[in-house]
């Protein structure tokens, strides 16, 4: 079997240290074996995490201005791969993230691909597949099943995938000349969804390939997603419509963009997450930001090719098979320290730490390089999922694997069931 396409994994992180930590301690179980790390922002990954695996072969690119294009735009003239892949810094990909989201790019006339994006409990979905229309607008698309499926732009919407979980034939963006560096926050991709679309380009949308995404905090939104700021919200929504929509129908577009944002913040306010006074000062943010984006003009940067070779990061993925513990919150303390001296060693674990309640479930990834799925033996994990299952702790946990084998392959189960012992640890 021929080798697939070199692909440049990069990572554009600002203000965010642990959790771009986080993001590439997951790195080393991605099983795509031909991809290489380029991190664009603030934290040097040498000096910030010296003991993180092959750090050495992470590329640095120095960034410190609040301008998300313009750092995507520095990844992309370092990458040395024939694809580029995307993915934030407050997420982290699963095992056959990679692999699943470059396949469709065998098809020559694919310029990109998204996958599925996950919620901070790390099962339900937060993004799938969608359309776009000519004011940046997500429009419903219903893509039953898992399999890839492309999609052509039509002239009036163009194909959407979400910045933290995208990937692109880098030719193709280079010959669009890259992001738009005019979109500094909120509908970058999005831009070049539709001029991807309009350049004749197919797009893939790809349900296995997953991603779970936290919505970290940053200058314009609370870690609970509540708005602090929408001046660059607003200046780029008003940018994409002078961009891209019929003059005539953009102050109704406006008209509704600013009602919708003034409703958010009176709910908001109503929960108590924002005082009163703050609705106008950020609605004021807003206007300043229509005002100022309708003004902008495009900015392209010069690509080329990149000066660098292509620095592999990846290899055959962890040198053990990807196992499964399975735990009782009584019996954790004596599985823990078993579970990060495998981590540390590179073993790809998952731990289902389950109680005997009907509690819901939630996934995380843990920054000591685990997986972590908690809640009831009896509660459910999918949100279509009955309230109650009958199930044993050996039983759930089969449960839960068979659930993510196509996402995360896991060879084996083992159950960590004895109470703790005074002095006495449990080797698994």
């Amino acid at each position: 079997m021929s080798p697939g396409p070199r692909v440049s994994l990069i990572i554009v992180s600002r203000n965010r240290r642990a959790e771009l930590g986080r993001i590439l301690a997951s790195l080393r179980y991605l099983t795509c074996p031909e991809f290489e790390v380029i991190v664009v922002g603030d934290t040097d990954p040498a000096t910030a995490f010296p003991g993180l695996w092959r750090v050495e072969r992470i590329a640095y690119v120095p960034f410190d201005r609040a301008n998300i294009s313009a750092a995507r735009n520095l990844g992309l003239a370092a990458a040395a791969g024939e694809i580029v892949a995307f993915c934030d810094d407050d997420a982290v990909p699963e095992a056959t993230w990679l692999d699943h989201l470059i396949a469709p790019f065998a098809d020559p006339g694919v310029g990109a691909a998204g996958g599925h994006v996950l919620g901070r409990n790390g099962i339900a979905l937060q993004w799938g597949g969608g359309r776009i229309d000519r004011f940046g607008n997500r429009l419903p698309l219903d893509l039953p099943g898992d399999a890839p499926v492309v999609l052509a732009g039509d002239g009036q919407s163009g194909v959407k995938t979400e910045g933290t979980n995208c990937a692109f034939r880098r030719a193709a963006l280079v010959a669009l000349g890259g992001f738009d560096e005019s979109y500094r926050y909120f509908l970058d991709e999005t831009d070049l969804n539709l001029r991807l679309g309009d350049a004749g380009w197919k797009t893939a949308i790809v349900p296995l390939a997953q991603v779970h995404h936290g919505y970290a905090a940053n200058a314009a939104r609370r870690h609970d997603r509540t708005p602090r700021d929408l001046f660059e919200i607003g200046a780029s929504k008003a940018y994409f419509c002078a961009r891209h929509a019929p003059e005539r129908d953009i102050p109704a577009e406006l008209a509704g963009f600013r009602a919708l944002q003034r409703a958010r913040l009176i709910a908001a306010m109503v929960d108590g997450l924002i005082e009163p006074f703050a609705v106008d000062r950020i609605m004021a943010s807003l206007e300043a930001g229509f005002t100022e984006g309708a003004a902008r003009q495009p900015q392209h940067p010069g690509l080329g090719e990149p000066d660098r070779g292509f620095c592999r990061y990846g290899d055959s993925g962890p040198s053990a098979a990807p196992m499964a513990i399975a735990c009782r919150p009584l019996t954790w303390r004596n599985c823990r320290n078993s579970v990060l001296a495998a981590a540390a060693a590179g073993q790809s674990l998952t731990v289902f730490r389950l109680s005997l309640t009907t509690l819901f479930h939630r996934m995380e990834f843990q920054p000591e390089g685990y997986w972590l799925q908690k809640g009831g033996i009896f509660g459910r994990s999918e949100r279509r999922g009955a309230l109650f299952r009958r199930a044993t702790l050996k039983s759930r946990a089969g449960a839960e694997i068979d659930r993510l084998q196509a996402v995360r392959p896991i060879a084996g189960l083992r159950i960590c069931s004895k109470l703790p012992l005074r002095g006495k640890g449990i080797i698994l």
